[in-house]
């Protein structure tokens, strides 16, 4: 393993760790996969206003089939070279017990996924996976199976506030868990065992305070304040879950709060050390490692994931190394062949201020939709919203592609095609994309129909468009 550090990997984490991570190369290691919740998670955008908006995409849906790599799985886990044999055991008698379903289809996923993480983290490492109750009760099993029940740390708590569910017969859930292993509790480092005392107890405290001796009444004990702090609980319902008009909000439905990241990443680890976060989501586990002058890689299989991650560490003044994105024309064509519509969503979002249509079937061409400020008169504020939307074609596409771009406008005032490859040498998409005239923002005037291909973004040419509405707009929530 080269020095990865500051990469973010755009493929199946299991592939990645497999081609890329050596044995016991990871001090730290954060996940928060999904749980099975049978949900299906999008990402919320800012309308014009600034406003959460309706639009959304989604990312993932966090329900699982038994199928062809759910049996390949459990064959790996019961092989005689298996990185853990006892989790082998455990998974075919989950299998056995649950019969192959939902359930047991994810506990195979997750189960070659936490031996491979265990064979990365160095021996005084540790590792923190993050849960709910749908299936932490199985995951803790596994938990146990492959780092060693010598070797569980602590089952936190992480108790916050949230909205009640409507007709929810039970009590308000209203914790997440977290299962803290360490690689070798013989070597583990850490140093999050204590926690800095408020000012009005230091007050109280500081010097020493009285109490009467148990074994003799008359006499006057003084006790004194650890100097370092409190002792940490294991339940933490300090930090709580990040308020929809939060600055730091991405609009990920599962994002967790930086205060939660930075306090694992301080007790585990130090300057410095390598912080791996398999399902990196949004980031927030990468960012905090960034701020905190740890080194670190994320893996996520969806592109929007990474490109957003990527956007988040720009903010921050970081520029990450990505993988498996497409970064010429090969790359471009793989994605198109192994995801059409994650090509779609990485095309479209080449386009500075452009964010991914919120439905990729029935959406009557478009693939994704961007704001500006057009010039009105008639409006209050002299502009009005204008909008320009995008459609990609992956495959081929010919002089008709644009006609039906023209025809999907709709309340659109541009818009551009988006190729693979270049329109051939006797192609006339340019000059009907051209014949539909311009549009004038402010002095400038833009084509109302463009025609853009993969290779001129490679080339480094872009086509021409306005400044997208407000800053906020290209951000996610």
């Amino acid at each position: 393993m080269s020095d990865l550090a500051g990469t973010l990997f755009y493929d199946d984490n299991l592939a990645v760790l497999r081609e890329h991570f050596d044995d016991e190369a990871v001090d730290l290691i954060y996940l928060d996969p999904p749980f099975n919740s049978n949900a299906t998670y999008n990402l919320l955008y800012r309308d014009e206003s600034g406003e959460a908006s309706p639009s959304q995409v989604e990312v993932f849906n966090d329900t699982w089939r038994w199928g062809e790599d759910s049996e390949r799985a459990l064959r790996e886990m019961l092989a005689p070279d298996s990185l853990s044999p006892p989790a082998g055991v455990l998974l075919n008698a989950m299998v056995s017990a649950l019969g192959k379903n939902s359930m047991s289809a994810y506990l195979a996923m997750m189960s070659v996924r936490l031996a491979e993480l265990r064979r990365v983290l160095k021996p005084h490492g540790s590792i923190y996976l993050h849960c709910d109750p749908t299936a932490n009760a199985y995951l803790r099993m596994f938990m146990d199976a492959i780092f060693g029940v010598q070797n569980f740390r602590n089952e936190i708590v992480w108790s916050y506030r949230r909205w009640s569910l409507a007709n929810f017969k039970g009590f308000q859930r209203m914790h997440d868990t977290i299962l803290f292993y360490a690689k070798d509790a013989a070597q583990i480092d850490f140093h999050g065992d204590f926690e800095p005392v408020s000012e009005s107890y230091e007050q109280r405290f500081r010097g020493g305070s009285n109490r009467k001796d148990p074994e003799n009444p008359t006499r006057v004990q003084r006790l004194e304040t650890p100097s370092k702090g409190m002792p940490r609980r294991d339940v933490w319902n300090d930090i709580s879950v990040i308020a929809g008009s939060a600055k730091e909000r991405t609009g990920f439905q599962t994002q967790k709060p930086l205060k939660l990241l930075n306090r694992i990443i301080e007790a585990s680890s130090n300057e410095g050390d390598l912080v791996l976060d398999p399902f990196c989501g949004c980031g927030t586990a990468v960012v905090a490692a960034e701020q905190l002058r740890r080194r670190w890689v994320g893996i996520d299989i969806h592109h929007l994931a990474i490109g957003l991650v990527e956007d988040r560490l720009r903010e921050i003044g970081t520029e990450a190394s990505v993988i498996g994105a497409p970064r010429d024309m090969a790359g471009a064509r793989d994605l198109a062949q192994r995801s059409r519509f994650q090509f779609e969503t990485w095309a479209i979002t080449r386009l500075d201020g452009f964010r991914p249509n919120s439905s990729q079937v029935g959406d009557r061409g478009v693939d994704g939709v961007m704001r500006f400020e057009l010039p009105d008169s008639a409006a209050s504020r002299g502009y009005r919203i204008g909008r320009a939307v995008g459609q990609v074609k992956s495959g081929r596409a010919g002089v008709s592609a644009v006609r039906d771009l023209i025809g999907a406008m709709s309340d659109a005032d541009l818009a551009v095609l988006i190729l693979m490859e270049p329109p051939g040498p006797r192609s006339t998409m340019r000059e009907v994309a051209a014949a539909e005239g311009v549009v004038k923002v402010g002095d400038t005037e833009y084509p109302r129909v463009q025609v853009w291909s993969v290779e001129d973004f490679f080339q480094g040419r872009l086509p021409r468009l306005p400044w997208p509405y407000g800053r906020e707009a290209r951000r996610m929530l």
